[in-house]
């Protein structure tokens, strides 16, 4: 039988998360982006609608990403070509994305990161989103 794991806070659990991830800045995931990284944006439809949405993004709603980018997933999205691809996770303020990442990383997906801040630092930042006109 499986020992209970004591009690930790989510801030606990966030601060190891985040200590298996190189988190990227808005700027260097646009970077990435543009360099054939896969931006994924795991944000509830009411997010996107009311704050836009960035250009080029694959959506995958957060309930399902592990299933749609697993590579040996049956329910896998085409964009799941390996292991090998560099997934960036993005949700509105840059906390469940780490969450997101580093359970993608359990997948085997090493190359899985989040974006420091989420949507709201890449809109800040004056990246192109659709609220823009993008």
């Amino acid at each position: 039988m499986d020992t209970p794991t004591a009690p930790r806070s989510i801030d606990e659990v966030l601060a190891e998360t985040r200590g298996r991830l190189h988190r990227l800045q808005p700027a260097e995931a646009a970077a990435r982006m543009a360099d054939g990284a896969l931006l994924v944006d795991t944000r509830p439809v009411a997010q996107r609608e009311a704050d836009g949405e960035v250009p080029g993004a694959l959506v995958v709603e957060r309930n399902v990403l592990e299933w749609r980018l697993d590579p040996a997933s049956d329910a896998r999205l085409p964009e799941a070509t390996g292991h090998d691809v560099e997934v960036i996770v993005l949700c509105n303020e840059g906390y469940a994305s780490s969450l997101a990442a580093d359970s993608l990383r359990a997948l085997g997906l090493h190359r899985a990161t989040d974006v420091v801040g989420g949507y709201q630092a890449w809109a800040a930042a004056g990246l192109p989103t659709t609220r823009d006109g993008a």
